[in-house]
């Protein structure tokens, strides 16, 4: 699920812009024919800094191993279900972890 996001460029350049409180991002989809949409976004919160900084970490080529030890923390703050390194399926955790970071808006 990780690396899947981490391959997902439109949801980097977000966490990226949502990095600066105060930003406003305009978000296009020609695919849906949508109204372009613009969000003022504040502060980030835990989960969406981590995430920020995991993406950016799995990004560059020198780091070598990348281990989301942060992200997982803030995943197990706001899902305690994940605690304990019982196994969880993949679709749970991307559900938490948007919920999450969605929550922080």
């Amino acid at each position: 699920v990780l690396q899947n996001l981490s391959q997902t460029p439109v949801l980097r350049e977000l966490l990226k812009e949502a990095k600066m409180p105060g930003t406003t991002v305009k978000i296009e989809s020609p695919e849906l024919s949508m109204e372009p949409q613009l969000i003022k976004l504040d502060q980030p919160g835990p989960l969406t800094l981590a995430m920020f900084q995991f993406l950016t970490e799995m990004q560059e080529t020198k780091k070598g191993v990348v281990t989301p030890k942060e992200l997982f923390a803030q995943v197990c703050k706001k899902a305690i279900r994940f605690k304990g390194y019982q196994q969880q399926d993949s679709h749970e955790l991307l559900r938490y972890l948007l919920d999450g970071m969605r929550a922080e808006e």
